[in-house]
């Protein structure tokens, strides 16, 4: 009996090590790390399929005559348009312009939008009573805030701001509040026991925990917040705001330019498609992966 005591396995901790070991070399192996370039091209090939499907089905629209060419001209009259824009040099200015605006305002909405929605979704007093106010602004219209940033700030970059924040703070906060309310109790009692407390508890646990929740209200917010300055482009139009997209679509309304306002409108979805694919969705897929959901 003391022989084969003394001959017994390695200890737990050892075997223990050794285990991990192997599965991360099965996991290793079963699974490859993919390069940053398939990521990418996951992620743009998609749209760019749908597009031509849909520039294919305009193509047919087109020649089959229903409506006049000033009402719907072809893919080729809008691609003209598009390419003497550049030749101009005011597709880039505009996208430029248009965007710096629009990542200045999505900063700040973030910035305000996730503490926002961490104290609503931690304090069940402020929910009740704020929580309803938030989801009554995401359902209002970007627009509705033009008129009035307009007579409080004029026509300036302040006026742009004020309504991308209240567009796309409502949202990001109902992101972090619905990432929160998924967060298992038990996550919050074993960083208790740890020593994770107060505004550890929220940066260690329950942020992390509510990562997938708090990418998808950053999307909407994005999205509630390029929306929101488009709109607010389109309809004030001012040369302290610069020459922007917003602009651009006006001025070919104004010309009664059929062809410059469609080109004009694929320069914003453009932008709007990069900014999900090369972005969030590469962020999205790495988070899901991380948890294994994906």
């Amino acid at each position: 009996m003391a022989a084969d005591t003394g001959t017994a396995g390695p200890p737990a901790g050892d075997a223990l090590a050794t285990v991990e070991a192997g599965l991360d070399a099965l996991e290793t192996s079963a699974e490859p790390e993919s390069s940053r370039l398939k990521d990418v091209a996951a992620s743009v090939l998609p749209p760019i399929i749908t597009i031509v499907l849909i520039i294919a089905v305009w193509q047919i629209l087109y020649a089959a005559k229903i409506w006049p060419d000033w009402k719907l001209p072809g893919p080729s009259q809008v691609f003209s348009s598009l390419k003497d824009t550049f030749a101009h040099d005011d597709a880039l200015g505009a996208v430029g312009h248009s965007i710096g605006h629009a990542a200045v305002g999505f900063g700040a909405s973030v910035a305000l939008g996730t503490p926002l929605g961490i104290l609503v979704g931690r304090f069940k007093p402020v929910r009740a009573g704020i929580g309803p106010i938030l989801s009554g602004l995401q359902s209002l219209p970007s627009v509705a805030w033009v008129p009035p940033a307009l007579m409080f700030f004029g026509p300036s970059p302040a006026m742009l701001y004020s309504v991308v924040l209240l567009g796309a703070v409502p949202s990001i906060a109902v992101g972090v509040m619905s990432g929160l309310d998924q967060v298992p109790p038990l996550y919050l009692r074993v960083g208790h026991n740890i020593g994770a407390r107060g505004l550890a508890s929220v940066r260690h646990v329950l942020l992390p925990a509510a990562l997938p929740g708090y990418l998808a209200g950053l999307r909407q917010g994005w999205a509630f917040a390029w929306r929101s300055l488009l709109a607010s482009e389109i309809i004030v139009q001012s040369a302290s705001l610069g020459h922007s997209l917003g602009f651009l679509l006006k001025n070919s309304q104004d010309g009664n330019d059929m062809s410059g306002a469609f080109a004009a409108i694929v320069l914003i979805l453009a932008v709007g498609v990069a900014v999900n694919q090369l972005l969030f969705v590469p962020l999205e897929r790495r988070v899901l992966k991380a948890r294994g959901l994906a």
